[in-house]
């Protein structure tokens, strides 16, 4: 017999519907002393990037430019809109096409303005993730946290991000989106997630994983299953769209062998390049840990979440599902031993992926050991920060040695020489846009660096004084090869009372300026063993003229002729 249910007492087989979590309350900004110092920690970085960034070259000079530049652009400089949604790479490039052209059309084509921006996207970056930090945290160790974030996102690895904007923009957008996206989805605001979500996949192939990230992240939330299957069925499409359109073969030199070892070396080392300059077997190991550890805490998460009703940890799992499928798509499409220490993980610009593993790794650790010491924490942070900005140094020392000879690109665009702008993988068929736009180097702006001559003056060769490649004296110099074709690279050293010159100018029979050059490069082994004493290799080139041309060291003023 159905007994009557008793008065005020709800039955236990009725489940009460859970109402949807408000956002929760925005914390008073806390002006503490040491939250203030921690604030002013993480402007360290910042601002050591910002500077690289204001003092980095005017001239675009990676291939990647000037290839996007040349197909979205007519002669005229006109903006070809159509090719502006076609792939780059095999990948999306909406946003970062845009971004070349309008720094060509108002900003003169300045690398620098990119580089700029190319920091405050990461700011944005930062903000969007320290918005996810538990209000349970004391104030203290959201400070020092967000200062951490700060410490990897700017770490000094990711230094080819602001020297060359090519690198920033071609990559921060998409993944400065992906966390806005993850932040608004942590707080149960999908319509702004799914919208950062759809800038991010017209950036760059790195936000395609977002959509899956964002359902991960609604069903911790205990959203209902159509605000789940929504940005999971969107991410189906989205990278089924992709996969049916996107071109044939592999990019970048990309093996096409199945190699499971090494795609596995590539997703550990991407994970762990906070930790190696250019060794991989210690970018993989750091790489292991940090997924190992970051595994434990997700089952850690999954266990809380069959006992909260919204899990204020999604977000952070999101974050973690996102590097990791990050560091998975790059060891799918980008796996290669042509590169510096053999392991493509290495790359300056891919330790973003490091970053935001390690980011997730910290914040989800203070989480679930609250019972830690802020003091300690707070040790391990800034030994955190201060360690991988550490090793970094010898990673943007390597990308500084590297970019340096390409700053000839500027000189051989303006010139047109056809040998030297192949040899630096620089697209010819730029020049009628860049100069109709009058784009670096086609504006006021361009110079030779010789604090005097430029292109088109004239020169009286009767007072340079010849360099010789021995004996006594000062100035010391010498040719690897004669100089025969104007379009050509031509390269030697050059020591000038111990010094290198300010600057190499080619000039022709009459003394007219026609081409120029860049010094204070490394020697080569062949140069090292035939050089004088604190000689510094040059490379020059020169526009179309005729007959013999003459070779000029240039410093203080005064000229020192090698040929």
């Amino acid at each position: 017999m159905t007994q009557p249910a008793l008065t005020d007492v709800p039955s236990p087989e009725v489940t009460a519907p859970i109402p949807r979590i408000a956002a929760p309350a925005r914390a008073r900004v806390s002006w503490r002393p040491t939250v203030v110092a921690w604030w002013l920690f993480a402007a360290v970085p910042v601002g050591l990037a910002l500077l690289a960034a204001v003092r980095a070259p005017r001239m675009h000079v990676l291939l990647d430019y000037w290839h996007v530049f040349a197909k979205i652009t007519d002669d005229n400089g006109g903006l070809l809109l159509g090719q502006v949604f076609t792939y780059h790479l095999d990948q999306p490039f909406v946003v970062p096409s845009l971004l070349f052209y309008v720094d060509a059309a108002w900003f003169g084509g300045d690398n620098r303005v990119l580089t700029v921006l190319t920091i405050a996207l990461l700011a944005v970056a930062v903000l969007a993730l320290s918005t996810m930090l538990p209000q349970q945290l004391s104030s203290t160790t959201r400070g020092a946290l967000t200062a951490t974030m700060t410490w990897l996102l700017f770490s000094s690895h990711a230094t080819e991000l602001w020297l060359q904007s090519t690198n920033g923009i071609s990559w921060v957008p998409a993944v400065t989106f992906c966390t806005v996206a993850i932040a608004c989805a942590h707080r149960g605001r999908l319509a702004l997630a799914s919208g950062a979500a759809v800038l991010g996949c017209l950036s760059f192939g790195a936000a395609l994983p977002i959509w899956f990230a964002i359902a991960v992240i609604m069903w911790l939330r205990r959203e209902s299953r159509l605000r789940v299957a929504i940005p999971a069925a969107a991410g189906i499409v989205v990278v089924g769209a992709w996969w049916l359109t996107k071109p044939t073969g592999t990019q970048s030199g990309a093996t096409a062998a199945f190699d499971p070892d090494g795609r596995l070396s590539v997703i550990a080392a991407a994970v762990g390049g906070l930790w190696s300059v250019d060794v991989a077997v210690l970018a993989v190991i750091s790489g292991g840990l940090t997924i190992t550890l970051l595994t434990l805490l997700v089952g850690r998460t999954l266990a809380d979440h069959r006992h909260r009703t919204v899990n204020g940890d999604a977000g952070w799992l999101g974050l973690t599902l996102y590097a990791l499928a990050l560091a998975l798509m790059l060891a799918l499409g980008r796996t290669t031993t042509n590169v510096p220490g053999g392991n493509v993980g290495l790359i300056s610009r891919y330790v973003l992926v490091a970053a935001l593993a390690t980011t997730a790794l910290v914040v989800l650790i203070a989480v679930h050991r609250p019972q830690w010491s802020q003091r300690y924490l707070a040790a391990v942070l800034v030994a955190l920060s201060l360690i991988t900005h550490a090793i970094g140094g010898g990673k943007a020392d390597l990308v500084h040695r590297s970019y340096t000879p390409l700053n000839l690109a500027a000189i051989a665009l303006r010139v047109d020489a056809p040998a030297a702008l192949e040899a630096l993988h620089i697209q010819r068929a730029a020049a009628p846009a860049a100069r109709a736009l009058q784009a670096y180097p086609f504006n006021n702006a361009f110079t030779l660096g010789c604090h005097g001559p430029e292109l088109g003056s004239h020169l009286d060769l009767a007072t340079a004084q010849p360099l010789t490649d021995k004996g006594a004296g000062i100035a010391h110099g010498a040719l690897d090869a004669p100089a025969t074709d104007p379009g050509a690279i031509t390269t030697g050293w050059a020591s000038i009372n111990g010094t290198p010159p300010d600057c190499v100018l080619i000039t022709d029979q009459t003394g007219t300026v026609t081409g120029g050059g860049i010094s204070g490069l490394p020697l080569t082994a062949a140069q090292t063993a035939t050089a004088a004493p604190g000689a510094t290799a040059w490379q020059a080139t020169a526009g179309p003229t005729s007959g013999p041309l003459a070779v000029l060291a240039v410093r203080g003023g005064h000229l020192y002729r090698i040929s």
